[in-house]
């Protein structure tokens, strides 16, 4: 059995249909019996490996697709448009997703050798999975069957992969995550004050001083490491909110547009239907009546 083999037996023992916590720091599991239609979801920095199946995430006009040969890397909170392209109930859509600790990324590059600066750094990236990768994630993953040594060798074996990670191609996205003035860095910047703030109007000569870039060096490489605009990135972050609240209880969709920072309910309803398909009330009745949730990444 190889390590593809391997990684796929012990998450067909171990992944329930949807999202399951394992009990590894940082450590979580996807299943998925059938496709699914693209549908909004956020990443926040982590390692994806699918196991059995594919899929794919629109980001910006690119399209990345993640299998059992490629791995998906993300540096920054990211909402992007996501969808399983293979998946059956004989054979499940299976991925194990690590989020990304940045300590231990800092503590693995202190001993390594400095690298060259990124001129222009993007937030997310697909590999090809190797060997020297898959075998201390299956290690990882395989101290699900071994509770009582994960104390011991789960960080060991992340270790590994992180250290993985950073020395194969996936390595400048890693090492850009850390810098703390490089343009990732100022660009995270801004990606955190829209979180914070999405509900509010935003300038964009404003966002530019509190990421240390001109607007147009900020706009250039706002899009470069999220494949949006600064403005089209509040956009999915407002309607992925209204969206949550929604679903998670029945409400003036007019309201709820209003409280994400829409001054217009005929523009969040035309824009909010344009992403999800559906008008507000009718999506969110729809979503409430399969008992399913807005999604996150992996």
């Amino acid at each position: 059995m190889d390590e593809r083999d391997a990684l796929a037996a012990i998450l067909r023992r171990h992944a329930v249909k949807g999202r399951t916590v394992t009990p590894i720091p940082r450590l979580g599991l996807l299943r998925a019996e059938s496709g699914s239609v693209p549908a909004p979801a956020f990443y926040e920095p982590v390692l994806c490996v699918a196991a059995q199946g594919a899929k794919q995430l629109f980001v910006g006009d690119a399209v990345l697709t993640y299998d059992q040969r490629h791995f998906l890397v993300v540096a920054v909170d990211l909402p992007v448009m996501a969808a399983i392209v293979e998946a059956s109930p004989e054979e499940p859509y299976l991925c194990v997703s690590l989020r990304l600790d940045r300590l231990a990324i800092i503590d693995i590059l202190s001993s390594l050798p400095p690298a060259p600066a990124v001129e222009n750094p993007v937030g997310i990236t697909i590999g090809a999975l190797d060997r020297d990768l898959l075998d201390p994630l299956v290690r990882l993953v395989g101290l699900i069957d071994r509770p009582a040594e994960a104390a011991m060798l789960a960080p060991l074996y992340e270790r590994e992969v992180l250290y993985r990670l950073i020395t194969g191609p996936a390595g400048p996205v890693l090492r850009q995550m850390v810098v703390h003035d490089g343009r990732l860095a100022r660009v995270e910047r801004a990606i955190d004050w829209i979180k914070q703030h999405f509900n509010r109007p935003m300038r964009i000569e404003g966002l530019a001083e509190i990421a240390g870039m001109s607007p147009a060096s900020l706009h250039r490489h706002f899009k470069a490491v999220t494949a949006m605009s600064p403005l089209q990135f509040q956009k999915q972050i407002r309607l992925q909110e209204a969206r949550r609240r929604l679903v998670a209880e029945p409400q003036d969709a007019g309201i709820v547009g209003y409280s994400v920072g829409y001054e217009s309910p005929s523009q969040f309803s035309r824009e909010y239907a344009r992403l999800f398909g559906a008008p507000p009330a009718r999506d969110a009745a729809r979503l409430r009546g399969l008992g399913e949730r807005p999604a996150d990444g992996a």
